[in-house]
């Protein structure tokens, strides 16, 4: 499903359209939404310019206010008893909309961004052009010779220029570049950077306002407001909305892992590592148990197996397993 987001900033959209952009904002974030009010949010997207340019104002102000709304959300989880305002009036000015902005906060959460279990695309997922499902790997063969992997739970919007793919958008997941050297850049664009190679293979991973750019093969040039770093193969950087790490190395057998099937755990701590097979595997496994949270994990895991693996970390650490409906694996 594709959801017209205009990219130019509108003028100021009357506050009758406001509100009701904020109503879809709201529902279509809530994981309550069915398929007949994506079709009904749709149909009103479309049924007029206006209606275009008041979602997409109302988007525009929720991204630019969005961090701060879910640090307040974290900080005071009392605000999650606001209720969304029904109207303003266009001269409550700062105040009002700040108001507004955290009640949609407090009602869909942090569902904007990350839609609990991965039932429902987040607003930026909702215009990209390929996209894959949990657990699910997808090969795209875009022009001149460029070849690119899709992992799971993975959103791509294509650059293009006339006829020719020239470019990516990694909106959210994981990507393996491989460039056979047609002499032109191929760029991909993740948060505030973009990575530019020309040849070789590289892998970009986006997930949480984070971005890891590694170099399996050649060399890739990352741009960031904050630095460029120049990555060599088997070297990686980090960055996030504001910052960029140095250049490090990477254990030759980390990487490209999950194009061969398997999860590579280094000393990782457990639910980071369960937080890794969630992406692979339908439902969610949750760690209630924090007497074990941080112990470090060892070991290669196959992803078409990953019942295996949740068994075999039962078992090294001593966890209770209890299965409930929707796929929901509870470990304590």
């Amino acid at each position: 499903m594709k959801i017209p987001v205009p990219s130019t900033r509108p003028a100021t959209p009357s506050p009758d359209l406001e509100a009701q952009a904020w109503n879809w904002l709201r529902l279509l974030t809530s994981g309550d939404a069915r398929e007949v009010d994506a079709q009904r949010f749709q149909r009103w997207v479309r049924s007029s310019p206006s209606h275009r340019a008041a979602y997409g104002e109302v988007k525009r102000r929720w991204d630019a206010i969005e961090p701060s709304a879910r640090e307040l959300l974290r900080l005071r989880p009392e605000a999650a008893a606001l209720e969304m305002p029904r109207s303003r009036t266009s001269s409550s000015g700062r105040r009002a909309f700040l108001g507004a902005a955290a009640s949609v906060a407090a009602i869909a959460g942090m569902a904007v961004v990350y839609p609990p279990l991965g039932l429902w695309p987040a607003p930026d997922e909702w215009d990209v052009d390929d996209r894959t499902a949990t657990g699910e790997q997808r090969s795209l063969a875009l022009s001149d010779g460029v070849e690119v992997t899709l992992n799971t739970r993975t959103s791509v919007r294509r650059q293009t220029d006339g006829d020719r793919t020239v470019g990516l958008v990694l909106v959210h997941g994981e990507a393996a570049i491989d460039l056979a050297g047609g002499g032109r850049s191929f760029v991909v664009v993740a948060g505030v950077g973009r990575s530019l190679a020309e040849s070789g293979q590289f892998e970009v991973r986006h997930l949480e306002g984070k971005v890891c750019v590694t170099c399996v093969e050649g060399t890739v040039r990352v741009e960031h407001p904050a630095g460029v770093r120049q990555l060599q193969a088997r070297q990686q950087t980090i960055y996030h909305a504001t910052s960029v790490s140095g250049i490090s190395r990477v254990e030759p057998q980390a990487v490209p892992a999950w194009r061969l099937g398997v999860l590579v755990f280094n000393q990782t701590r457990l639910t980071d590592a369960i937080e890794e097979i969630n992406r692979y595997r339908p439902g969610r496994v949750m760690l209630v148990n924090d007497t074990v949270r941080n112990k470090p994990v060892s070991g290669r895991f196959a992803i078409a197996s990953l019942d295996l693996a949740l068994w075999q970390l039962q078992e090294a650490f001593d966890l209770h397993a209890r299965s409930l409906p929707g796929g929901l694996l509870v470990l304590s």
